[in-house]
């Protein structure tokens, strides 16, 4: 049966400039460059993300990846900074979490929690 989540897939417009985006800011690794797609690896964790180049103009899919942080504020400031659209930080009581949107208007969120 299934043994874990091998990757998390997004689809993207143009994926080497989305690539560079994910990379410069959110430090995020190619793992791998196939035609059409990479493999970036985020932060220590076992499971990538992969970006697919694709038509973005349907949002049938509304499945998005959530990111851990220790430093929700340093990241929230430099999204802000780079002019990336943020949602404001929430609290949910055992959560602190954000939205943002990549070049593709794919909605991702980062989270902190103890």
């Amino acid at each position: 049966m299934i043994k874990r989540i091998d990757t998390i897939c997004l689809t993207v417009s143009n994926v080497e400039k989305s690539s560079n985006w994910y990379h410069e800011l959110l430090g995020f690794k190619e793992a791998f460059s196939g035609n059409g797609y990479r493999i970036l690896s985020v932060g220590n964790s076992d499971v990538p993300l992969t970006i697919e180049e694709g038509d973005t103009s349907s949002m049938e899919n509304r499945a998005y990846p959530i990111f851990f942080t220790r430093d929700i504020e340093q990241i929230y400031k430099k999204l802000q900074d780079h002019g990336v659209n943020v949602s404001e930080i929430q609290k949910d009581g055992v959560n602190t979490f954000f939205d943002f949107f990549d070049l593709d208007n794919n909605k991702l969120q980062v989270c902190f929690w103890e």
